[in-house]
């Protein structure tokens, strides 16, 4: 009977139990993708900025296919000041990454606003940090390993 009571108190509160807490978190060193890939043949957007050397990539990939484009940045707080050498353009991307529950599996959510490339939401898991990447290279192969395991699932 207390359970009930209280299930009724808390529903006429507007209350359905603990808030769930949500923390700040930086957007770098880590891999970032934009859905979890239904088949092999499904193309997923995967971002990643390591700071290792100041360098990010913004890839469409599947198992079987990919493209990417990488960009040097200075990073300000929750601003990246990208620069794609291929094009020599700029610009000035506002990110704001925290926990959330947001999707099925995944732990950290990612806004990018102000960025020409890829899609503006991104999701991430826990495991998913770039420890010893150096270069680009190093996180576009991460990025696809993850890919496989995802479109293997």
């Amino acid at each position: 009977m207390k359970k009930l009571l209280l299930a009724v108190v808390m529903v006429s509160m507007g209350c359905s139990g603990p808030e769930a807490k949500v923390e700040k978190m930086s957007a770098l060193d880590r891999i970032w993708i934009d859905h979890l890939p239904k088949t092999e043949s499904d193309t997923i957007h995967v971002f990643a900025a390591i700071t290792e050397e100041p360098m990010g990539i913004f890839q469409a990939t599947s198992t079987w296919k990919g493209q990417y484009e990488l960009f040097i940045y200075e990073a300000h707080g929750d601003t990246i000041r990208a620069v794609y050498p291929q094009d020599k353009s700029r610009e000035e991307l506002k990110v704001s990454a925290r926990t959330c529950s947001d999707v099925r599996d995944m732990d950290y959510c990612l806004e990018i606003k102000g960025a020409s490339r890829g899609p503006k939401k991104y999701y991430s898991r826990k495991g998913w940090e770039i420890d010893a990447a150096t270069s680009a290279d190093d996180v576009a192969l991460r990025g696809k390993a993850i890919v496989k395991q995802l479109a293997a699932e």
